[in-house]
């Protein structure tokens, strides 16, 4: 049988991974220490499956019920892993410890309650991340440093969640250079809360870098990258 090309996902993918190993050699460090997080919103299960046989696992989605119809479609699929790594509303918390692996996007003591506790009806520990708004920008969500702190204090009393490190959304600057002082602000206060109570944030986990930024924070100290339109393309809808 003769060989199938790769998809253009697949091709998109190794391009990805390239860029991912060569900027976490010049920061230092190893391209195993980073995990690319293939954001699929509004992309089809099949653009998903075409992710997997290129030997992608790790996908994220914004909308808990979008993420529903395409999780259940891939559900024989074993060894997927998804994140949500939008916007998640408290009366969706049930829905969302079910179907995702790992939360980025908790952004207030409400949400950690509501959250820990859906989870433990479902008999589960959903790992989150406290997703951090240090540009205070008024579209978009997150806890401010103050507000952080609380829940980093507040989330080992909480038995449904494992709090395991911080997200963020920067704002979108076409240079950038222009976002690393957030991912240094963000490393800084990861480590000042570890400082101050060792072992509050898991894993250590920082969730930060897209598409147009990424490698500038992995130089930074990334763990977790969401990379949506360099795997899958230019989206047509929102």
């Amino acid at each position: 049988m003769m060989p199938q090309p790769a998809t253009e996902i697949a091709m998109n993918l190794k391009s990805v991974r390239e860029r991912i190993a060569r900027a976490a050699a010049r920061a230092g460090r190893g391209a195993a220490d980073i995990q690319l997080i293939a954001v699929s919103k509004t992309f089809s299960a099949d653009a998903v499956l075409q992710a997997v046989a290129a030997g992608q696992c790790s996908f994220g989605e914004n909308r808990v019920q979008e993420a529903e119809r395409k999780i259940s479609a891939l559900a024989h699929f074993k060894g997927l892993q998804w994140h949500l790594v939008g916007h998640l509303q408290s009366n969706k918390a049930r829905l969302a410890v079910q179907l995702f692996e790992v939360i980025h996007s908790l952004d207030s003591l409400r949400l950690a309650g509501r959250l820990s506790e859906a989870a433990e009806e479902a008999g589960r520990r959903v790992s989150v991340l406290i997703q951090v708004d240090l540009a205070r920008e008024a579209t978009k969500f997150g806890a401010d440093t103050g507000e952080a702190r609380e829940i980093s204090d507040a989330a080992r009393q909480l038995p449904g969640i494992r709090l395991d490190g911080l997200m963020i959304l920067p704002p979108f600057f076409e240079d950038p250079e222009i976002t690393r002082p957030y991912f240094v602000r963000l490393r800084e206060l990861s480590d000042e809360l570890e400082s101050a109570r060792p072992g509050c944030l898991g894993q250590r986990q920082l969730s930060m870098g897209m598409t147009h930024d990424f490698e500038v924070a992995i130089e930074e100290g990334a763990t977790m990258i969401r990379i949506g339109t360099a795997v899958f393309g230019s989206r047509t809808h929102a």
